[in-house]
Parts: structure tokens; sequence; C-alpha cells
């Protein structure tokens, strides 16, 4: 059973930026399809970026392409994203998720328990 923690959740002020990891255990994350999912209260959970098993494949929701990015480091198992100029609606509950299949159009087989993020001046 593949593990996720995800760290670095906080409160930050419009246009601050924040780094989210999420470390895997105990198999390496280049077997999985990896991805950054949000919920918002009230709203449903949405895909925020994805990154498909070949690394061949990235996804960013239209909501934040240009402003954040998903990267992997596999010396550390770990899954990152960078969260630039962040907007009052970014505010949520951040999870990291995987899935066995190659797409990320796959469902996901593995999430973490969330980090919050709160956007708010």
């Amino acid at each position: 059973q593949l593990q996720l923690v995800e760290s670095g959740g906080g409160l930050v002020q419009p246009g601050g930026s924040l780094r989210l990891s999420c470390l895997a255990s105990p198999f390496t994350l280049n077997y999985y399809t990896i991805a950054w999912f949000r919920q918002a209260p009230g709203k449903e959970r949405e895909r925020v970026s994805c990154i498909s098993k070949s690394g061949s494949s990235t996804y960013y929701a239209d909501s934040v392409k240009g402003r954040f990015t998903m990267s992997m480091d596999s010396t550390k198992n770990t899954m990152y994203l960078q969260m630039n100029s962040l907007k009052l609606e970014d505010s949520a509950l951040y999870y990291c998720a995987a899935s066995r299949g190659a797409l990320c159009a796959n469902p996901v087989d593995y999430w973490g328990r969330g980090t919050q993020v709160t956007v708010s001046s």
C-alpha cells in the first residue's frame, strides 16, 4: 500500500507563494501517475495538476496555469506543488494522489490526508 503524506500548507497573503510537498513510501513514485487535487468548502474536489507515469504528459487546471508548477524528486521520493501568485480562490484542502494507471485521466488509487492552504489578507 502506497502511503502519501502532505506538508507545506499554511496561511499566506494574496500574491504570495507556498510549496507543498508529498512524501511517498514505501514504493517509488516512478511507478505511478501522480497528481495534486484540491477541495474548497462546498465545492467538488478538482484536479489541479498531474504528471503521467512516463513523465511525458503534464496537466494543469486552467485556473492555475502559469502560477503553479508540479515536480517530483525521485531521490527523495517526493512530489511538489510550487504555488505562486496565490489568489483568495486558491484556498482549499490540497491532496496529493497517485494512480497505477498510465494516464492522468485514470482513477486515483491512493490519497494523502490533505494539507490546508488559506489565502487571506
